[in-house]
C-alpha cells in the first residue's frame, strides 16, 4: 500500500521544480528526434514521408508549449494527463516511422520514467502496460510475419524494463513520504500541547499515511494497571479520538498478541488465500525475522480482523518505559505488506519515548503547578485577603464612633459593603487556586475574554468586542497561553494607542487557531509597523507565527496563527 500524506509548501515547490526540468527535457528530447529526421532527410538516399514531418513537429509544439506552461506555473501542466499525452505521441511517432524496427520506441521509457518517480507504482505500472500494449498494437498493425521475433522481443523488453523503472521509483517516492511522516510526526511532540494531543495527532498522520480504516492505540499504565483505548477513523479529525478507559481487558483478542512482534495479517481471496500465507509475525530478536504465523497465530490474528470489520491490519509493539501497549491499522479495502509492518513499528520507536517524556514533563509540571498554587493561596490570604479585613474592621469602628447624624455614616457604609465584596472574592479566587478549577478548560476561553474586555473597559473606558467563530478544542495549556496573548495585546491597546474600540476574534480553521487582535484607528498617526516581542515569542515557541497588518479602516490589527 502505498503511503500519504499531506502535501505541505515544500513540497508544493518540489513538485514544480520537477515538473519544469521533465518539461525542459521533453523539449530536449523532441527537438533531438528532430534533428535525427532532418538528418537522415539530408541523405539522399531516404525519404521522409510527410506524415513523419508532421509527426515529429507536432510533437516539437506539443513539448514547447508544455515546456512554456510549466514554466508560467500552469497547474494542469504538471499533472498525469502530460506523460499519458506522451504515450500517444511516442505511438503515432513509432506508427509513421519503421513500426517494430522504429528505435524511437525507447521513448517509451520516458514516460514511464517521469510517471513513476512523480506519482509512484501504481501510476508507473499504468503507464508501462499501455506502452507495451500501444507498442505491440502499432507493430501488429504495420509489421509482416517477419517481424514476429522482433515484436516479441522489443516488447518482452520494454515490459521487464519498465517494471524494474516503476519499482525503483515506487520506493523512492516511498521513502520520501515517510521521511516527510517522521519530520512531520516529529514536530508534533510540543510538551505545551500536551501528551493527549501529541497521541492524537499521531493517530491521525498514521491513518492518513497507510490510508487505512482506523487506529487503535492500547495503552496500560502499570502503576494504576488501567488499559486506555483510543479509537480514531477515517476521515475523523484528531479532536475526535475515542478514549475509554477499561480496567480489564487481558480477555480481548487485540491483548492476544505477542507482547515483542509485529503482526501482519491480509485476507486474500481465493485462491490467493491456498497459495500464500494470510499471517506473518516478525521477532527482532530472531535470526530470521519474518515467520508465517502457526496455527493458533492464524486464528488470533482471524479474531482480530473479524473484530475490526478489516480486511487487513498491521499491530507493532509500542516500546513503553513505564507501560506497555499495542498500535493496530486496519483497512477494510487495501492490503498492507511487510515494509508497511516494519516502519509502523520503526514510527512507533521514534514517538513514543518523546511521548513518555512529555508526560514526565507534565507529571511534574502538574505537581510543581499544586504546590505553587498552594503557596501563592497562603500569600494571597496573607497579603491580601487580611489587609482588607483589617479595613472592614476600621470601617466599622468608624461607623460606631460616628452619631446618628453624621453625614459619613452612610459613605462609611458603602465602603464597608465595598470591603465585604472585595474579600468574598479574594477568598473565592484564593480558594480557585489553591484547588484548581473543575471546569473544562476549553470552556474557559470565552468568559475569561469577557473578564478581560470588562477590566480593560472599567479602567481605560475601551470598548472591546470579543468574538468566537465554531467551538474551540483548546486544552489547558494552550487556553492559558491564548489568554495571556489576548491579555498583552489588549494591554498594548491601551498603553500605546488612543483608540475607543477594539475587537478580539477566535476561530479554529483547517486544524489551525486564529487570534486577531484588532482596534480602531485613532486619527493622530498614520499605521506603522511593529514586532510584538512577547505575542511574537509564545507564538513561535507553540510552533505557530504572529504578524501586525493595517485593517481596512486604517487600525491596527495582530494576527497570531498556531497548530494545534
Amino acid at each position: 500500500m502505498l503511503a500519504h500524506t499531506t502535501a505541505t509548501p515544500d513540497a508544493g515547490i518540489s513538485v514544480a521544480a520537477d515538473a519544469l526540468m521533465v518539461s525542459r527535457m521533453r523539449l530536449v528530447l523532441s527537438v533531438s528526434a528532430l534533428l535525427a529526421v532532418v538528418v537522415d532527410a539530408g541523405d539522399h538516399r531516404n525519404h521522409v514521408d510527410g506524415a513523419v514531418w508532421l509527426a515529429f513537429c507536432g510533437y516539437v509544439l506539443h513539448s514547447l508549449l508544455v515546456y512554456a506552461c510549466t514554466r508560467m506555473g500552469r497547474p494542469y501542466f504538471q499533472g498525469k494527463v502530460i506523460h499519458w499525452s506522451d504515450v500517444l505521441w511516442f505511438t503515432l511517432i513509432i506508427f509513421v516511422t519503421d513500426g517494430v524496427q522504429s528505435l524511437f520506441f525507447l521513448f517509451y521509457f520516458f514516460a514511464i520514467l517521469t510517471s513513476a518517480f512523480r506519482w509512484g507504482f501504481e501510476e508507473g505500472a499504468r503507464v508501462t502496460v499501455a506502452s507495451v500494449a500501444s507498442f505491440a498494437a502499432c507493430g501488429l498493425a504495420t509489421s509482416t510475419g517477419n517481424d514476429a521475433p522482433q515484436l516479441l522481443m522489443r516488447s518482452t523488453f520494454l515490459l521487464a524494463l519498465g517494471h524494474m523503472i516503476v519499482h525503483w521509483g515506487g520506493s523512492k517516492l516511498g521513502l520520501q513520504r515517510r521521511l516527510a511522516l517522521l519530520g512531520d510526526v516529529s514536530q508534533l511532540s510540543n510538551p505545551r500541547f500536551g501528551a493527549g494531543r501529541t497521541i492524537a495527532r499521531t493517530m491521525e498522520r498514521t491513518l492518513a499515511f497507510f490510508r487505512a480504516s482506523h487506529c487503535i492505540l492500547l495503552t496500560r499504565d502499570t502503576a494504576t494497571g488501567n488499559w486506555v483505548l483510543r479509537t480514531l477513523r477515517k476521515n475523523d479529525a484528531c479532536e475526535h479520538v475515542s478514549v475509554e478507559t477499561i480496567g480489564r481487558i487481558a480477555e480481548s483478542p487485540l491483548m492476544a498478541l505477542p507482547a515483542d512482534q509485529t503482526v501482519l495479517s491480509n485476507r486474500l481471496p481465493w485462491p490467493l488465500n491456498r497459495l500464500y500465507a494470510q499471517s506473518h509475525a516478525f521477532e527482532a530478536g530472531a535470526a530470521d525475522g519474518w515467520r508465517v504465523e502457526d496455527e493458533e497465530g492464524a486464528r488470533r490474528c482471524e479474531a482480530i480482523t473479524t473484530m475490526l470489520e478489516a480486511r487487513a491490519f498491521i499491530s507493532a509493539p509500542l516500546p513503553m518505559r513505564l507501560g506497555e501497549g499495542r498500535v493496530f491499522v486496519s483497512s477494510r479495502d487495501g492490503l498492507f505488506n511487510k515494509s508497511d509492518a516494519l516502519f509502523l513499528t520503526h514510527l512507533m520507536e521514534q514517538i513514543f519515548p518523546i511521548i513518555e517524556t512529555i508526560e514526565v514533563l507534565d507529571r511534574m509540571a502538574s505537581e510543581a503547578a499544586t504546590a505553587e498554587r498552594l503557596k501563592f493561596a497562603l500569600n494571597l490570604h496573607d497579603t491580601a485577603v487580611q489587609p482588607y479585613i483589617g479595613l472592614r474592621m476600621g470601617l466599622c469602628a468608624l461607623r460606631k464612633k460616628a452619631t446618628a447624624d453624621n453625614p459619613l455614616s452612610d459613605d462609611l457604609e458603602k465602603l464597608a459593603s465595598v470591603a465585604d465584596g472585595v474579600i468574598a472574592d479574594l477568598r473565592r479566587y484564593a480558594g480557585e487556586v489553591r484547588h484548581g478549577s473543575n471546569s473544562s478548560p476549553g470552556g474557559l476561553v470565552l468568559p475569561q475574554l469577557h473578564r478581560q474586555a470588562a477590566r480593560i473597559k472599567g479602567l481605560y473606558g475601551i470598548d472591546i468586542a470579543v468574538d468566537v467563530d465554531g467551538p474551540l478544542h483548546l486544552d489547558d495549556r494552550m487556553t492559558a497561553e491564548v489568554l495571556q496573548m489576548v491579555g498583552e495585546g489588549l494591554n498594548n491597546i491601551c498603553k500605546h494607542t488612543q483608540a475607543r474600540h477594539g475587537s478580539v476574534r477566535l476561530a479554529c480553521r483547517n486544524g489551525r487557531l486564529h487570534v486577531r487582535i484588532e482596534n480602531e484607528a485613532d486619527g493622530e498617526e498614520s499605521f506603522t509597523r511593529f514586532r510584538p516581542h512577547s505575542i511574537t515569542e509564545r507564538a513561535a515557541a507553540l510552533g505557530g507565527r504572529a504578524q501586525v497588518r493595517q485593517c481596512d479602516s486604517g487600525g491596527t490589527a495582530v494576527l497570531v496563527e498556531i497548530p494545534i
